[in-house]
């Protein structure tokens, strides 16, 4: 989406200016409707102030159905995509979720009310910073956002139950996918010459067991770390 386009989409009326209540229902409908049914999922969804996360300018459509430009060039992905990534990973209270690309934490705060610890990687300095004041402000104790590369992780940094990965890329480095404990789920966009899909890998005795979710239009994850 250009930024021509988001400037077009912010112009368009709230989708219930008056009632914030009916515009969270309508919100939930939708994503229902096109097929989210987890309801730990729905449940997050439902009670997390999403108008928290979007820039003020956008503030309107933060129930909108739509994917949102934030700081450092990045993009907030539409909530159908935010959804079904954290619903492709059945995650369950006792897990341990490592996330790469944290933006402004709308998908970390997510996972946050699901999960038991949520450690987010943001390679952007001002927009990790930014989400951890965000999410501490929720009262979400349980997720931790750090400043790095998080396609570049050190050892120490444990195992995981969940990987997610907030972006696109051609391969999952072996270095992520050893990261996973035994059973472990990664989510992730694979880039293509078609454009992009939402993957999911489980590991299994085997080996991985990859599966194709839906299309995708992630940004691409990028290696490296700024300010």
């Amino acid at each position: 989406m250009t930024e021509d386009l988001f400037e077009f989409v912010a112009r368009l009326p709230p989708v219930s200016e008056a009632d914030p209540a009916q515009a969270t229902m309508q919100f939930l409908l939708r994503l229902r409707e096109r097929g989210i049914a987890n309801i730990a999922v729905l449940r997050a969804l439902e009670t997390l102030p999403r108008e928290q996360f979007v820039p003020h300018r956008h503030a309107d459509l933060a129930w909108r159905d739509i994917a949102l430009p934030i700081a450092c060039g990045q993009t907030m992905p539409e909530p159908f995509m935010v959804a079904r990534m954290v619903e492709s990973l059945n995650l369950l209270g006792a897990h341990r979720v490592l996330e790469i690309g944290t933006g402004n934490g709308y998908s970390a705060a997510i996972m946050g009310r699901i999960a038991k610890e949520v450690v987010s990687i943001e390679r952007f300095h001002s927009l990790a910073v930014d989400a951890a004041t965000r999410l501490a402000g929720l009262g979400l104790a349980n997720v931790r956002v750090l400043h790095g590369d998080g396609l570049n992780l050190s050892p120490e940094i444990g195992l995981f139950d969940r990987i997610v990965l907030q972006g696109t890329l051609d391969e999952v480095p072996p270095g992520i996918l050893s990261l996973l404990t035994e059973g472990g789920v990664i989510v992730y966009g694979l880039a293509d010459e078609g454009g992009a899909s939402l993957m999911r890998m489980a590991l299994a005795p085997n080996g991985f067991l990859s599966e194709r979710i839906c299309a995708c239009r992630l940004q691409p994850l990028v290696s490296g770390t700024v300010g």
